[in-house]
């Protein structure tokens, strides 16, 4: 569901891993569009709520914009004589605060709510991840211990999810049933902007599926992301819990080779130690 308000687009991007600025009116002197404290949120492709419109509206999305393309999070004031400066005819004067909000975190969407991913999603919150854990069943998530940061959603057909998400997210299909896996991975794939598809299953189940999407016309390209068995296979066990552990390891080591930075910070703890 599209946000109308300022608070609801920034729950919204916090959700989806959207980067964004805050526009807030800071001060307001003689005759302006909005009040004290108007606020709306701006993306690098929509608007939400609104600062009162015209050529000072039309100059705030333009600045909040440009700083989202610098990739910087950062808080910067500007005052704008609406007269002079806009040609207002309202001639106040407003002093804008802009706040870019800049998310570098993974998002991470788990497909069914089974024992393994009962197991998993404990130890997923504990790592910076955005997270949606997303069942096709009414009653999956009834008497579930989740985190307050994890977002549950019930979808009867829920490879619908995969528009909402932002485009280097990785996926992870833990689904009850194996033609509910094949279209989640399926409808995944070919967005073609998913890093990291992995499901759960046997040799024999994973070597199936990329045999039916070969099938039906899926490039080598597309297929790289596949992943199925899904895990660390070095890490035995068919427990819940030890799948998890295995699940677990390697998105750390998928987040980790994605980010430079954090490369950087291993090889300099490396050396200190």
């Amino acid at each position: 569901m599209t946000p109308n308000t300022w608070f609801d687009a920034v729950s919204f991007c916090h959700q989806r891993g959207y980067a964004y600025t805050l526009v807030t009116v800071l001060s307001a002197a003689g005759s302006t569009p909005r009040e004290l404290g108007a606020k709306m949120v701006i993306t690098g492709d929509s608007q939400f709520d609104t600062i009162g419109g015209g050529h000072l509206e039309f100059e705030a999305v333009h600045k909040a914009r440009e700083f989202l393309v610098q990739g910087k999070e950062h808080q910067h004031v500007e005052s704008y004589p609406l007269a002079s400066r806009l040609g207002q005819c309202c001639g106040g004067a407003v002093k804008l605060l802009f706040e870019v909000k800049v998310l570098h975190c993974q998002t991470v969407a788990i497909f069914g709510a089974g024992h393994v991913a009962q197991a998993l999603i404990p130890i997923l919150a504990q790592l910076p991840l955005q997270i949606k854990w997303i069942d096709s069943r009414s009653e999956a998530f009834a008497g579930v211990n989740v985190p307050s940061h994890v977002t549950t959603l019930h979808d009867e057909q829920p490879e619908g999810e995969l528009l909402e998400l932002a485009d280097n997210s990785m996926i992870l299909v833990l689904t009850h049933d194996h033609q509910l896996d094949y279209r989640i991975v399926e409808a995944a794939l070919k967005r073609a902007t998913f890093p990291y598809v992995g499901m759960i299953g046997s040799d024999t189940k994973a070597k199936r599926f990329m045999t039916k999407l070969q099938h039906r016309g899926f490039t080598e390209n597309q297929l790289n992301s596949f992943v199925s068995p899904v895990g660390e296979l070095s890490i035995p066990g068919k427990l819940p819990m030890e799948v998890a552990v295995s699940i677990s390891a390697q998105i750390i080591q998928r987040i980790h080779a994605a980010s430079p930075t954090k490369n950087a910070q291993n090889k300099s703890k490396e050396v200190t130690v």
